[in-house]
């Protein structure tokens, strides 16, 4: 198999943290490859909050900005294309491509994000990130006081829900069938004045993306303004699971605080790694990945 080309580091995954991670080895004069498919998963959430210097800004600004600055390090480069294939080598490792490229790499960083398990209802992608939104500290303050629902069931919900009534009074949670709730914390959500609604929702009704109100089963209406939703999630790669890197029992990929992976040389930084979902943690992960990849290839380097 001809290897296209040999670099330090491969950092799969071109959002905040793999470009943060890819700053750290450009100023350490580190030859690495960013491989990105362009496709991050807040494409469609129209603005960032909560991150310094860049708070309203778009997701697209602030990605848009950082690669122009990342760009300036003469070491690093970037391909758009998939990874399809990692492998072990005497050397570190190989990297396949979805366009048939193979590159050598002595470390790789996974930067790779997670993707969402959305539910199978009419309009719920189309508001997803707009309106249909995940975390407070990302987009609570904008809809802050509005008719606001909880997309959730069991503990869960329940732990959700009191961390949302912070941002909202006017709450209801919407379990999408049978509440799994115990008693308790049914009580406890309707001595708050928080409505439980456990019939199935068929649609979210919208205009570009931004809800409308909640279609059920039973063709009864909810308005609303704003959705949090608690929704699963898988990898976007499996490429770490097949070099051996372990996953907690939550699906994110095992790390140290020095974004180590359970497999020497193989580090991941962002989403993949954290339920702390934001652009800060991204960018943090990131850096740390970078600067400890790069200390280690001093450190070989020095002692060979």
């Amino acid at each position: 198999m001809e290897i296209s080309k040999t670099y330090d580091v491969i950092i799969i995954g071109g959002s905040y943290a793999g470009l943060s991670a890819a700053m750290a080895l450009g100023r350490a004069v580190r030859t690495l490859l960013v491989l990105d498919n362009g496709k991050p998963c807040n494409a469609q959430t129209p603005h960032s909050h909560n991150f310094l210097t860049q708070d309203g800004k778009t997701p697209k600004e602030i990605a848009s900005v950082a690669k122009q600055q990342v760009s300036n390090y003469e070491t690093i480069s970037f391909v758009d294309d998939t990874a399809v294939a990692a492998t072990q080598t005497s050397k570190g490792f190989q990297i396949s491509t979805a366009r048939g490229d193979v590159f050598e790499t002595k470390k790789i960083i996974f930067a790779s994000g997670v993707k969402d398990e959305l539910p199978n209802i009419e309009g719920f992608a189309e508001c997803w990130g707009i309106s249909v939104i995940h975390c407070p500290y990302c987009h609570g303050y904008e809809v802050r006081n509005q008719t606001t629902g909880i997309f959730a069931n069991g503990d869960i919900a329940y732990e959700f829900t009191k961390l949302i009534w912070n941002w909202a009074k006017d709450l209801t949670l919407f379990t999408n069938g049978k509440s799994t709730l115990s008693p308790e914390q049914t009580k406890n959500l309707r001595s708050k004045q928080i409505n439980i609604i456990e019939k199935e929702i068929v649609k979210v009704s919208h205009q570009n993306g931004k809800l409308e109100h909640l279609v059920f089963t039973d063709g009864t209406k909810q308005p609303l303004d704003a959705l949090y939703a608690k929704l699963g999630f898988k990898q976007n790669t499996d490429l770490p699971v097949h070099l051996g890197c372990e996953l907690s029992e939550s699906g994110y990929i095992n790390v140290d605080t020095m974004q180590k992976t359970t497999v020497d040389g193989v580090f991941a930084c962002g989403d993949n790694t954290s339920m702390m979902r934001s652009v800060a943690n991204a960018v943090y992960s990131g850096n740390m990945a970078g600067v400890v990849a790069s200390k280690e290839l001093i450190a070989d380097e020095f002692n060979s």
